[in-house]
């Protein structure tokens, strides 16, 4: 039975942390994440949790501590932003590439310099490719069913790979919503009992972690995680089905929003997706058929099933909250454009950078990007293929 409250992304994050009740949780405090942690620390302080919780200096040892706690055979979370995923950044790798199902809300931050305590995206961006599961999410309510749903998907007997779950600093992490929680025995039902695959401190079965491989068996041992992760939107997408039958709540592999019929498009991640549709929704009720797609698993990216998606469109406009300085344009932009490449019929496809630092994004911009995109389809010519939007001259 649920529960309808009105809460801070973070404070909804806390509560599916304390309704998971891990075994041990190693954080370090950075702003916008400290309150999610400080409510969670709560949790454990008022016996509300079983959890361990364990004080360090750093988000570098935060993390290790985090790798240490899983590979002796618990269930494992952290939370961090910015420059506290950047000091993880030695540690992540190693996390995954032990195959440790460590659960990391993230709660998406500018990186310096110069120092910036708002929302962009720059922090995970950075992250993608160590090897992690990536969910992100629109609004405080996905972010607390992302996180849940990420403890089954990172338990994963086929997979058992650590997830970031993605959030908006301030804009989701700190604006009150109405969130429905899951009754605690929901949730506890749905997460299930932690099982342990070969712990460390199983002393009948002993066994090694992170030991030294040269040339031997390192390509092969890199070649054997990019097949797990060939399993994970299968995972994401059995997960989603069986967290529906609880929630009423449908999730997929991404939101594809009036897309079906629509001749020109939004890509955009997160919070600024909910400003878009709106937008979307005012260009329909004009005739236009303009739609949006939102990724909600980034890492793995689901490329074919995101070019399927795309492909019958005429023209598309990726909006990233990071930029790929040297790569041209932005990082959510090249994966959309290696999702549709194997097309010879596809969109033109242009790239906007929006909202760094925590830049607000107007309903406007999302208009002004769908305004170019018709022009783009009834002219044939693109004035320019990467654009800064929002940005004083």
């Amino acid at each position: 039975m649920s529960k309808v409250v009105a809460a801070t992304g973070n404070e909804a994050v806390a509560n599916a942390l304390r309704q998971v009740d891990p075994d041990v949780c190693a954080a370090y405090p950075i702003t916008p994440q400290t309150e999610l942690m400080q409510r969670f620390a709560s949790f454990v302080s008022d016996g509300q949790v079983k959890t361990e919780t364990i004080l360090v200096e750093s988000e570098h040892s935060a993390m290790s501590a985090c790798v240490g706690a899983a590979a002796a055979g618990g269930r494992v979370v952290t939370a961090t932003s910015s420059q506290g995923l950047a000091l993880m950044w030695e540690i992540l790798f190693i996390a995954s590439g032990l195959r440790l199902p460590i659960v990391m809300p993230v709660v998406n931050r500018a990186l310096s310099a110069p120092i910036n305590i708002h929302g962009d995206h720059s922090d995970a961006m950075g992250a993608r490719d160590s090897g992690w599961i990536q969910l992100w999410s629109e609004n405080a309510q996905e972010a607390y069913d992302n996180t849940i749903q990420a403890f089954r998907i990172a338990e994963h007997m086929d997979t058992r790979l650590p997830v970031m779950i993605c959030l908006d600093g301030f804009i989701i992490s700190h604006s009150i919503e109405r969130i429905e929680y899951l009754d605690d025995d929901e949730v506890k039902n749905f997460v299930g009992e932690y099982r342990q695959l070969h712990p460390l401190l199983n002393i009948e079965h002993p066994v090694s972690y992170g030991p030294l491989i040269l040339t031997d068996y390192y390509m092969e041992y890199r070649k054997a995680h990019d097949e797990v992760m060939t399993k994970v939107p299968g995972i994401v997408l059995d997960v989603a089905k069986d967290f529906e039958k609880i929630s009423g709540r449908k999730y997929s592999l991404f939101d594809a929003y009036r897309l079906e019929d629509a001749e020109v498009a939004l890509v955009i991640l997160n919070s600024a997706a909910g400003t878009s549709k709106d937008v979307v929704d005012e260009f329909r009720n004009r005739g236009v058929k303009a739609g949006l797609l939102k990724p909600r698993l980034y890492r793995p990216f689901p490329y074919k099933e995101i070019g399927e998606a795309l492909k019958h469109l005429k023209a598309v406009c990726v909006l990233d909250r990071a930029d790929a300085f040297g790569g041209s344009y932005g990082p959510v932009f090249i994966d959309i454009a290696a999702s549709l490449y194997s097309y010879k019929e596809k969109p033109i496809l242009i790239n906007k950078i929006y909202g760094l630092g925590g830049r607000d994004y107007f309903p406007e911009h999302a208009a002004l990007v769908l305004n170019e995109l018709i022009e783009i389809v009834k002219t044939g010519e693109v004035k320019t293929f990467k654009e800064y939007i929002g940005v004083r001259q």
